[in-house]
């Protein structure tokens, strides 16, 4: 079989979209099917890959959101999907892209739409006060949903909000992570000193896209209110995105170390292998990839309670909390003063609960491509 995987927001410094969808393709492939990714960039290519052939279509920069890319001209894509002539289409992307599946649709072929993001919850980040957000929400996700075979989140958070609409064609499957790159046996003593600038004190880790809905202002002021209180801390800021000089200017005189993107995957298992804490302030996370490559590699997360995260971090492996400073510096406290061991094997234990190749399964049996049962809608 042939399955394409399209989607918008794809790109060299993009995080779980890029992520899943490598892990998706190398997955098909290993089963015997034929992998095409389509997806956004500067020119037109097309690349043989271990995750299946890339093909980047030119497309417009989005202002404001640090480097992202987006398909406007969907014929381009349609053209594209009819050269490859695939048996299944996913579609991640909920704006320009949503008409994908009417062309499945109009092909016989079946198609999917994966939810990454709340739409209530970004409309809530980025308008203003009395808008009815959850409104607006519904009426687009009805819009999009009729669209598709199949909608997928990747937790019960993700399909609220497609649930609240009464939509019985919700699935959902679990992400995971690399468990062999993502391990506690990465940690560096050598770089922990280097990020620390010192051999004492603890090493806090923020690996997130620095924007609005993100909350990364958050983690700063945890830090520094740590600091405040005579706590040796530091953190360390993993990404980039639309903040990072409003976020450099308000970190002046706070110990926080900004790296910007790392696009080597094993320097960035390094890091989170090295630290001691990994802070997710995202109210909105619909899965949390990279606290889940954190606890992966050992190290604790502390999150926000309304997210995902919640259906991931255990009060082993971290803590939950309310989206204030306070709750954030609190239960930083709390995670730092863990016995070591204990709280790296904790944390370990849960991530090993999600790997790649349970996603991969799901999603084949999902398409119909395993001798499995079919997945439980809803």
């Amino acid at each position: 079989m042939r399955i394409a995987q399209v989607a918008n927001f794809y790109g060299p410094s993009s995080g779980g979209i890029r992520t899943l969808m490598h892990h998706l393709g190398a997955g098909y492939v290993a089963a015997g099917h034929e992998s095409f990714l389509i997806v956004p960039g500067d020119r037109y290519e097309r690349l043989d890959t271990p995750y299946g052939c890339v093909i980047t279509l030119p497309s417009s920069l989005i202002p404001g959101s640090g480097g992202y890319r987006a398909i406007l001209d969907v014929d381009r894509v349609c053209t594209a999907l009819d050269e490859i002539a695939p048996d299944r289409v996913e579609v991640s992307d909920r704006l320009t892209l949503r008409s994908l599946g009417w062309w499945a649709r109009a092909h016989g072929i079946p198609s999917l739409m994966w939810a990454h993001e709340r739409v209530d919850g970004v409309l809530d980040a980025w308008l203003p006060g009395r808008w009815p957000t959850r409104r607006m929400a519904d009426s687009w996700n009805r819009s999009t949903a009729r669209r598709f075979d199949r909608v997928v989140c990747s937790t019960r958070y993700a399909a609220e909000e497609f649930e609240r609409i009464g939509c019985g064609t919700v699935a959902r499957v679990a992400l995971g992570v690399d468990l062999a790159m993502f391990h506690p046996t990465r940690r560096d003593e050598q770089l922990r000193r280097a990020l620390l600038g010192d051999d004492s004190g603890s090493l806090i880790v923020m690996c997130s896209r620095l924007s609005r809905e993100k909350r990364p202002e958050l983690a700063i002021r945890a830090v520094q209110a740590l600091a405040a209180d005579g706590l040796r801390t530091r953190l360390v800021v993993l990404g980039t995105g639309p903040l990072e000089q409003r976020l450099r200017s308000l970190a002046v005189g706070i110990p926080v170390t900004f790296l910007g993107h790392i696009s080597e995957r094993e320097r960035m298992a390094d890091i989170l292998a090295s630290a001691d804490a990994l802070i997710a302030p995202g109210p909105i996370e619909t899965f949390g990839l990279a606290a889940l490559e954190g606890l992966a590699s050992g190290t604790a997360v502390v999150a926000s309670a309304p997210s995902a995260l919640s259906e991931i971090v255990t009060t082993r492996s971290g803590r939950l909390v309310a989206g204030t400073v306070e709750s954030f510096s609190q239960a930083l406290r709390e995670v730092l003063s863990m016995p070591v061991v204990e709280r790296s094997q904790a944390a370990r234990d849960r991530a090993c609960e999600f790997p790649w190749s349970r996603t991969v399964e799901s999603m084949l049996t999902l398409h119909g491509l395993t001798d499995l049962p079919a997945l439980d809608h809803g």
